[in-house]
């Protein structure tokens, strides 16, 4: 399936110059979106995965499913202050500034293998971020997995050592 022409793209957003990658229209269509969160899922069918782990806002709406599909649970990671309970945080930076995620402190095993699921790869930030909050946790990234790959910005190359599965790429 060519899930790239189910992705909008938005001219001059958030900002002038940037050409949003829309998932939304993708999420909107039941086909499209059952056969793109299969394809995430087939991709470690064989990789005994634990722990889907997500994060916000795109990351709920795509790992989740990949995390029921592959019958595995679901760990959200959000921004500083979103999680009731306990947490550890990790800072990261952005093109402009720094920022934070978190994760639940009791949301991993020791020993877990997890999956990081996302909309986008894009620089690699906040993924490297979600990684670290997992190795922090002892869990064991077996791989990630995003709908969009933006290829230009290389993320892919802050990644290494990871297996990394993108549907479409720009």
């Amino acid at each position: 399936m060519d899930f790239k022409e189910k992705i909008r793209v938005v001219l001059d957003f958030p900002e002038k110059g940037i050409r949003f990658k829309d998932i939304t229209t993708l999420l909107k269509d039941g086909t499209s979106f059952h056969n793109a969160v299969d394809s995430l899922a087939a991709a470690f069918k064989n990789q005994q995965i634990d722990i889907v782990v997500g994060p916000e806002a795109r990351g709920f709406a795509v790992g989740a499913p990949v995390a029921y599909a592959l019958g595995a649970g679901f760990v959200p990671v959000r921004k500083p202050g979103k999680l009731p309970a306990e947490t550890i945080q990790q800072h990261y930076s952005l093109e402009y500034g720094q920022t934070s995620l978190e994760i639940h402190k009791d949301s991993l095993i020791p020993g877990q293998n997890v999956l990081i699921v996302d909309d986008l790869l894009a620089t690699g930030g906040t993924t490297q971020a979600t990684i670290a909050l997992v190795e922090k946790l002892g869990g064991k990234v077996k791989g990630l997995a995003f709908m969009i790959e933006l290829t230009y910005l290389q993320g892919r190359n802050n990644l290494p050592g990871y297996k990394i599965v993108s549907l479409v790429q720009y």
